[in-house]
């Protein structure tokens, strides 16, 4: 693949550059994940699709690519498995993530948590799983015995999709996120067995991502959009909540009688012990559970068993 010609196109700044169709989208994402791409040229194009942003052609291309280069995890007999991805990690309240998944496992809910964690400002949650005492697979083989038998398991993305790990590990590099971190929100490790979890924090992703959603759904596919907090797949506590799932290619509103935001108190206990301390309170019911967070569950779980 020729890239002068193709980040030239691209490559002429917001107003300027020119989209690639989805055949070019994919196979460029291709050669990004597969280590293809020379430095110099990465840079070039990760930065260019920075400025221009993805259109929704780009988008389904290189979710194509990832997809062809994810390794697949086996789903027990019974409900959907809810994937619930963590890039982010805390930073000024406590990360509830964990609390979700442990909520859904309690009612027989598979749940996959996969990711990888970069930030220096933020507290890992890969910390936060050691800090429960929920194990972290190393390979997909682990994952699989670890949901057929606890419901609940955990792996990094460099186990799931090697390229996409190291495309994602540029950030601290480049001081920039790239097109990685949206195609990641996608992943699907089961199609057909899954329920994906997209968590978004500004309100112009809500657009793109559900538009990117309706043809990935199409063929028995099933997701949850949601405004997400500091980044992760758990309801904000205090926003007016946004659940919209997407079952067989058509989005529905999953809470569509609420209007308000609702004034609920934020723990700023994110270190991995104190937020453990927190998730563990909740789930005893010694500490109220967020409504938010039941509504999420509630959502997920719905949506798991059709």
């Amino acid at each position: 693949m020729q890239f002068a010609p193709l980040i030239k196109e691209i490559g002429r700044g917001s107003k300027g550059a020119r989209d690639m169709d989805g055949a070019t989208a994919e196979t460029l994402f291709g050669a990004i994940l597969d280590g293809e791409v020379p430095d110099m040229e990465l840079g070039a194009i990760l930065l260019s699709l920075r400025i221009k942003g993805e259109s929704a052609a780009e988008l389904q291309g290189f979710v194509a690519a990832m997809q062809s280069r994810t390794a697949l995890v086996a789903v027990p007999d019974g409900p959907r498995c809810v994937l619930l991805p963590t890039f982010n990690g805390a930073r000024k309240q406590a990360n509830l993530m964990p609390l979700v998944a442990l909520l859904l496992a309690r009612e027989g809910v598979p749940v996959l948590m996969f990711g990888r964690h970069d930030f220096d400002s933020r507290e890992s949650p890969f910390a936060l799983l050691a800090a429960l005492g929920l194990p972290v697979s190393a390979t997909v083989d682990e994952a699989t015995t670890q949901l057929a038998s606890t419901r609940l398991a955990a792996l990094p993305l460099s186990a799931l999709n090697p390229g996409l790990d190291r495309l994602m590990a540029l950030r601290p590099r480049l001081g920039l996120r790239n097109s990685g971190h949206s195609v990641a929100k996608l992943l699907d490790a089961a199609p057909g067995r899954s329920v994906r979890v997209i968590a978004v924090t500004h309100p112009e992703y809500v657009l793109s991502m559900g538009e990117a959603l309706l043809p990935l759904t199409t063929n028995n596919g099933r997701a949850l959009l949601m405004r997400a907090s500091e980044g992760e797949a758990y309801a904000h506590l205090r926003r007016r909540a946004q659940l919209y799932g997407y079952i067989d290619g058509v989005r529905q509103d999953l809470h569509p009688q609420d209007t308000a935001d609702i004034d609920w108190p934020l723990n700023t206990a994110c270190e991995a012990d104190s937020n453990a301390a927190l998730i563990r309170a909740m789930l005893a019911g010694d500490e109220p559970l967020p409504p938010r967070i039941a509504e999420q569950v509630t959502a997920l779980a719905t949506l798991a068993r059709q």
